[in-house]
Parts: C-alpha cells; sequence; structure tokens
C-alpha cells in the first residue's frame, strides 16, 4: 500500500514510517522541512530518498495534494510539548490539523486511515482506562488538544470511517530527531536536575512498539478500531530503580505529594510563557503523574500480538542515544553504556 505519513520528521512519524518501509508499504510523508527527512530516517536504517511533499496538515490544499495516490493514512503530526511557551502552537495546530487530515483521508477513500492520539485523551484521577473510556476533562493546554483531536476521529468512527485510533502513552526510545520532552526529562535526571519527584505514575511506552503497532493496523477492510499502545505503568520509584540499576549510580530522589507539587508547578509554568529559558518544572507533566491513570492495553496484546519490551531496554537503549549523540558525559550514563542485559524492574 501507499501510506501517506504526516510528521515523519517526529519521533513517532519516523520511526513508524521506517516501519512501514520495513513492512513493505510505499511511504510519503508530508513535511514542512524536506532538509529534515534524511536527518530524521537515516539513522533508524532508511537511506534511500522517501517520497515527500511540502506542507501543513492545516492547510487543506497541500494536504489534498498529498493523499493523491495514496491508499492509507498515518496522521502522527502533532506539537507535543508541556512547555508552557508551546501553548500557542498547540492550539493552532493539533485539533485543527486533525480536523483536515482525517477528514480528507476519508473523503479520498484511504482505508485504514490511522490517528495517533494518546492517553493524554484520556486521563482519569486513579482509574483504569481501556481504549474505548470517555475523553478526559483534565486541564492543559496538551491534554485538551489530545481529547479534541480524538473526539474527531471519534465522530468519523461513528459515522462509519475506516478510523483507527493509536493512544500511545509517554513515549520513551532512542533516536528522537528532536530530542523530546522525554528523552530531554530522562537526559535532566541522569544530570541531577530532577531529584524530586511527584507521586503517582504513567504508562510509558516505547517508540519502537508505537510504530510496530501502526505498522499492524494498516490492513483495509477492517473497519473502525482503537489500541491502547502496550507499555508500562511506571511511579518514581520504579522509574529511580531501574535508572539505579542500569547506570550502577546512587541517584538520590525524594518522592513528594503530587498534590502539594500542583500549585507551585502552575506558578512555574506561568512564568516560563515569559521565561526564554526552561523552568525545571512543566505544570502538565505533574497533572499526568498526578492524575495517576492506568491503561488496559490488552487489547491490543491480544489483537495484534504486541507486547511491550522490557522497560529496562527501554531506559538503556535511550540513555546509550544520549550519551551517543554527546547529551550525556560517561560518568552521567554509567554503566548502561556497556550493560548488554538488566533485568527489568518495572511494574505492569
Amino acid at each position: 500500500m501507499r501510506v501517506l505519513v504526516t510528521g515523519g520528521t517526529g519521533f513517532v512519524g519516523a520511526h513508524s514510517a521506517a516501519a512501514l518501509i520495513a513492512a513493505g508499504h510505499d511511504v510519503r510523508l508530508l513535511v514542512r522541512s524536506p532538509d529534515r527527512i534524511g536527518p530524521a530516517l537515516r539513522p533508524l536504517g532508511v537511506s534511500t530518498a522517501v517520497d515527500h511533499t511540502v506542507g501543513d496538515v492545516t492547510d487543506l490544499d497541500s494536504v489534498e495534494r498529498a493523499l493523491r495516490g495514496c491508499d492509507a493514512v498515518l496522521h502522527a503530526a502533532a506539537v507535543y510539548s508541556l512547555d508552557a511557551r508551546a501553548r500557542p502552537a498547540i492550539a493552532r495546530t493539533n485539533a485543527a490539523g486533525a480536523e483536515t487530515v482525517l477528514r480528507a483521508a476519508v473523503d479520498a477513500g484511504c482505508d485504514p486511515v490511522v490517528h495517533v492520539s494518546s492517553t493524554a485523551a484520556l486521563l482519569r484521577r486513579r482509574a483504569t482506562v481501556t481504549a474505548d473510556s470517555p475523553l478526559s476533562s483534565t486541564p492543559g493546554p496538551y491534554i485538551r488538544s489530545k481529547a479534541a483531536s480524538e473526539a474527531v476521529a471519534r465522530r468519523l468512527q461513528d459515522a462509519g470511517a475506516p478510523l483507527v485510533i493509536v493512544q500511545p502513552g509517554a513515549v520513551l526510545g532512542p533516536d528522537d530527531p528532536y530530542c523530546g520532552d522525554q528523552a530531554r526529562r530522562l537526559r535532566d535526571i541522569l544530570r541531577g536536575r530532577y531529584p524530586v519527584w511527584p507521586s503517582g505514575g504513567l504508562q510509558v511506552v516505547d517508540v519502537r512498539d508505537v510504530a510496530r503497532v501502526h505498522a499492524a493496523v494498516i490492513t483495509p477492510r477492517s473497519g473502525p478500531r482503537r489500541y491502547l499502545v502496550p507499555g508500562h505503568f511506571v511511579d518514581g520509584d520504579t522509574m529511580f530503580a531501574t535508572l539505579r540499576a542500569l547506570t550502577g549510580r546512587r541517584l538520590p530522589s525524594l518522592i513528594v505529594s503530587s498534590a502539594a507539587m500542583l500549585p507551585l508547578s502552575w506558578t512555574m509554568s506561568t512564568l516560563q510563557r515569559v521565561t526564554p529559558f526552561h523552568l525545571p518544572v512543566d505544570h502538565e507533566g505533574v497533572v499526568f503523574v498526578h492524575s495517576d491513570t492506568r491503561c488496559d492495553d490488552s487489547r491490543a496484546r491480544g489483537e495484534l500480538g504486541i507486547q511491550p519490551r522490557p522497560l529496562s531496554d527501554t531506559y538503556r537503549d535511550t540513555i546509550r542515544w544520549l550519551h551517543r549523540t554527546g547529551r550525556l558525559t560517561a560518568r552521567q550514563a554509567g554503566h548502561a553504556t556497556g550493560v548488554e542485559h538488566t533485568p527489568s524492574v518495572s511494574r505492569s
């Protein structure tokens, strides 16, 4: 099949495009900057030129141009950032992009049309959610944008469109073209900048498992479907224990009440909007962890046959990549640079 991928130079999009190519599909990318294609895909083993068109996911003309001749669509483009300075870009892009791309793809007869959503769209305080759970009303610009985007996809599903919704959690792994929020946070933890961590937890998924799910759902005539990406529930104790085991470092940490951190993080994120450098606390990040949402991802495990790789593998490979690209020193990466396998201490 010829598959149009939006967001193909981003973290999830690049890994997914590489997985689709490896599965034998022809891939076309809708990109704003063609010069980013090579740096995003070459580390993933894609050395040949990839078909692409230049445009923006909020511009219907460029989306329709990109769709010509395509059989299926993977809409992975979105602004992902918990930095308060990203609010305007999130408001401008995420829901509008979903509305434009998904409706145009359905109108063009593509099957399937895959929307990359997020567990952010499902957040519920201390609840276990499934892929079909009601959309979240939790406040926050990124969270609201993902709920609004998935609402577009669900309305199309209700109308019978062959639309697949995939909901990853916090995505981590190696080879992130932008070194996004999750990779930067891991880097800064290992640099000693996050000795205090909020209580609660969230679903963590490996980007390579997200890509596997996307490749698995590119099957025509299967109808509307929804899948939470298989992963691990991770709290502060689990994360720091895993990182200590991998690196051999002490990594002192203090788990404090997330409820107590919410007012402080809100104040810091308010200041962040006018501060040029990144402050060490993102309010929406605290909101995520405070929600303490568990995810029932059994549907993807059963129907797609995808089991999540061990959490320790995800952390180890990400640390090695951060070290290899000069973002961590050998001391900061510790034993992770040479350890071939460390048993996971995750709690699924």
